[in-house]
């Protein structure tokens, strides 16, 4: 039988701006020479597991990760500060304060990019899955990960098992 999950003190669920800015991290997507982000998983540290919130800023001139869709999950951003495109698909959309964007999986591929001369600042989120699968139609690539292990393979070279 599974262990009792242990109930978080109350103050462990408010995360207050020191402790988030505390446990901020950068990434740089590694297809992706202009990615730049630094943030904080806001919805970890208040101890959620099927939900990701996460607080992310982008420098100016710099871009989130790379034109993506999600197969499987769900994915939102909200803006709270900054200037920046959003491409959705084949179209780019100006993006500052309150603009929500949300990305059904299957759906248009998106990337967001800082066009303003401070930071863009946003919330992001969706489910929180272990396994994922999203494709980067500009390189002609899919991921597929699975906990911690990930890998990229060529569109053209998947097989459609029903298919003709």
């Amino acid at each position: 039988m599974a262990p009792t999950p242990k109930h978080p003190e109350p103050r462990d669920l408010l995360v207050r701006a020191d402790r988030a800015a505390a446990q901020e991290e950068s990434f740089r997507h590694p297809l992706n020479p202009a990615s730049e982000i630094r943030g904080t998983t806001l919805s970890r540290l208040a101890g959620l597991v099927k939900c990701g919130v996460n607080l992310i800023r982008i420098p100016p001139g710099k871009e989130s990760f790379l034109h993506h869709v999600h197969l499987v999950d769900e994915e939102w951003m909200y803006v709270i500060s900054g200037q920046g495109e959003l491409r959705i698909g084949d179209e780019r959309f100006a993006v500052g304060p309150g603009d929500f964007a949300g990305f059904p999986p299957r759906t248009h591929a998106h990337h967001l990019r800082n066009t303003g001369t401070g930071e863009l600042t946003y919330l992001s989120g969706g489910e929180a899955v272990d396994f994922g699968i999203s494709d980067f139609p500009d390189q002609g690539l899919r991921l597929v990960h699975a906990g911690a292990e990930a890998k990229v393979y060529p569109l053209s070279s998947g097989k459609d098992l029903f298919g003709e």
